[in-house]
């Protein structure tokens, strides 16, 4: 047991930790909007609020609550979205204090929203209005809907600036298509829209780019066989636009993992350049100043900025050591620059012109901290797996500790050495640490950041090459004399939990598991998700077609050599990965007489929205593992006690 133990932060205070984001930089470079999301045990919410920094001032204020700031081109005025009613409005404060001014009154909320180039008014996403046709059937028959048809889009509209609401003007509410993403160049001629055919999700390897006209309405699609990414902007003179796209053909991506670069298309020459052809990771672009294309990019366990220069050279931007830049912010002239970042052992805060503005790693003063490093070991094929190991303070060498595996979801992401609770928000390490773990994140093939050929490592082979990049990682840990190979734990989210699960079924080597809203069975999964291109995309078919693979890359699969005692968390409002998988799971276990306790959170998506529940999932599996690993005990009443 660690003797600094009681120093640790307790969950209620990894949960307190405020989570900073939507990070936005003046045009003179003088003031900082960002977003502070923080939980409110009262009303046991969690909140959003706008905070602005002055660089005059050399401080901080409060705005009030809201997401995504966004100043005006003049500098004078701050725009956000606030909740109305439960649907997010376009809000415009001063800097001078006087009270917002509610812009918009969509019924379904506005999506997002940037500035006119003058600051008149705003263009914005939002979904189109109800046919009146649709309205009368509903009148005269009930409410009901058309599988694969009748989507409402989301469409751009146009509002100025006044003192009441305004009727705002649809630019594309007629066309079949849906906005996915927008940008508007500098003199507010020209615009570009990322499209799909509709909000489903099948549709997004249908991606579409417009380019809009925007006195006219007048539109140009652009003839591109590539998978487009979610990123685009608009060069500053109206002749060039940015996109992150594929490197091979749009049709390879419906059974093949996507890799991806930066692409340019000229619009007064037609011709699409790929810049960054051999730049190994998926760059998303920013914005188009005039000093090149600012962008962000994923360096293993990093993310970087920078900027993409006319002679085809990039320039790093930031500090020069590593970190993680969660989102950025540019002036037009390229002159300033503001960020939200996280450097190793830390969590994050504001930079601007790489100044530190804010101190929220105050938190950790006084408090005794785990420490994060890189460790690196081949899997069972020689491949080279990276790993965030996390460790007490007063670690020591010489001694062999319990192990807890923590995987991350995705697969595409990846763990990072840095104190983040938005990253691990059901799985308290720091918890796990004051307890005497030390806690192992592999970067399991599959994982972002390492290179094309690394994300498509685990291609036909989910959950098989999973295991064993996790399973070399436990035994690197246990050869170096680090980690106790009789107490080892495994848990995980989403593909997180699917690869825990599937170490749950398919393996002996691990004491207790817990598994949280995973795929269980490909073949169920595949009907009731509301992404089965994903699965299309991994296992390279359907399984009518192949259902062989799904078969050997599904936990369920295993279930009669299952003997882990498993803890299985999932939300029952889960439309990415429903319910049926954990009911899957729990009867198979159940079964097979194998220790298990299946816990639903009623109301819960993905994650929880409540303070309150994130505590019930963290203390679950705190006292779940320290049952099981370190032999604690815990009775018929553990479920209470929390």
């Amino acid at each position: 047991m660690n003797s600094l133990k009681e120093k640790y932060l307790s969950i209620e205070e990894l949960i307190s930790l405020p989570t900073l984001s939507g990070t936005t930089i003046s045009e003179d470079g003088q003031n900082i909007a960002f977003v502070k999301n923080t939980a409110n045990w009262q009303d046991n919410t969690y909140r959003n609020h706008i905070w602005i920094y002055e660089k005059r001032k050399d401080q901080c204020s409060l705005i009030g609550e809201g997401t995504a700031p966004s100043w005006s081109p003049d500098s004078r005025q701050v725009a956000y979205l606030h909740s109305v009613e439960k649907k997010n409005q376009i809000f415009v404060q001063s800097l001078d204090g006087s009270c917002s001014i509610q812009m918009t009154n969509e019924n379904e909320g506005v999506s997002h929203f940037k500035w006119q180039p003058s600051s008149k008014g705003f263009y914005y996403i939002a979904q189109s209005k109800e046919s009146v046709e649709i309205n009368k059937r509903r009148e005269n028959y009930g409410d009901f809907h058309h599988v694969g048809k009748e989507y409402r889009n989301h469409c751009l509209y146009y509002i100025e600036i006044n003192d009441s609401i305004q009727k705002a003007h649809p630019l594309t509410e007629c066309q079949e298509f849906h906005i996915l993403e927008f940008d508007i160049s500098n003199g507010g001629k020209k615009g570009v829209l990322l499209t799909a055919p509709s909000p489903n999700m099948e549709d997004i390897f249908n991606r579409n780019l417009y380019i809009l006209e925007v006195e006219t309405g007048e539109l140009q699609k652009l003839n591109t066989d590539k998978l487009l990414g979610g990123s685009i902007c608009i060069s500053s003179d109206s002749s060039q636009i940015c996109y992150t796209a594929s490197i091979r053909e749009k049709e390879y991506y419906k059974t093949h993992i996507q890799d991806c670069t930066l692409e340019i298309y000229d619009l007064k020459t037609g011709e699409f350049i790929q810049p960054l052809s051999d730049f190994d990771s998926t760059v998303m672009p920013i914005r188009w100043t005039s000093k090149g294309i600012f962008m962000k990019w994923q360096d293993k366990t990093n993310y970087r900025i920078g900027l993409l220069l006319e002679n085809g050279t990039v320039e790093m931007l930031s500090e020069n050591e590593d970190g993680f830049v969660l989102d950025a912010s540019i002036t037009r002239d390229g002159d300033h620059l503001a960020y939200c970042k996280a450097k190793p052992n830390e969590t994050f805060e504001i930079y601007v012109d790489d100044q530190k503005v804010t101190d929220e790693n105050n938190a950790f003063k006084g408090k005794c901290k785990s420490n994060r490093e890189i460790i690196s070991w081949k899997s069972s094929d020689d491949l080279e797996i990276e790993g965030v190991l996390t460790t007490p303070a007063d670690f020591d060498p010489h001694k062999k500790y319990p192990l807890l595996v923590l995987i991350h979801g995705g697969p595409g992401w990846a763990s990072f050495p840095i104190h983040s609770g938005c990253f691990n928000e059901k799985y308290p390490v720091e918890q796990f640490i004051e307890k005497g773990f030390i806690v192992l994140e592999p970067n399991y093939r599959g994982s972002s950041g390492y290179g094309n050929d690394f994300l498509k490592a685990n291609y036909r082979n989910f959950g098989l090459g999973d295991y064993q990049d996790v399973i070399s990682g436990v035994d690197a840990l246990v050869d170096r004399g680090t980690a106790d190979q009789e107490r080892v734990g495994v848990m995980g989210w989403s593909q997180g939990g699917f690869i825990s699960a599937f170490c749950s079924t398919y393996s002996d080597r691990f004491k207790a598991a817990s598994v949280g809203g995973a795929i269980t069975n490909w073949r169920s999964h595949y009907v009731n998700t509301d992404i089965p291109y994903f699965i299309r995309m991994h296992l390279g078919d359907t399984p009518w077609n192949d259902p062989e693979v799904h078969a050997k890359t599904s936990p369920m699969n295993y279930i009669q050599s299952a003997c882990t005692p498993t803890l299985i968390q999932h939300g029952d409002m889960d439309a990415r990965v429903p319910i049926s998988n954990a009911y899957d799971l729990y009867q198979g276990l159940k079964d097979m007489d194998v220790e298990t306790e299946f816990i639903i959170f009623k109301g819960m998506a993905y994650s929880p929205d409540q303070p309150g529940m994130n505590v019930a999932i963290m203390k679950q599996n705190v006292m779940w593992f320290s049952h099981y690993i370190l032999g604690e005990s815990m009775n018929d009443n553990w479920r209470d006690s929390i």
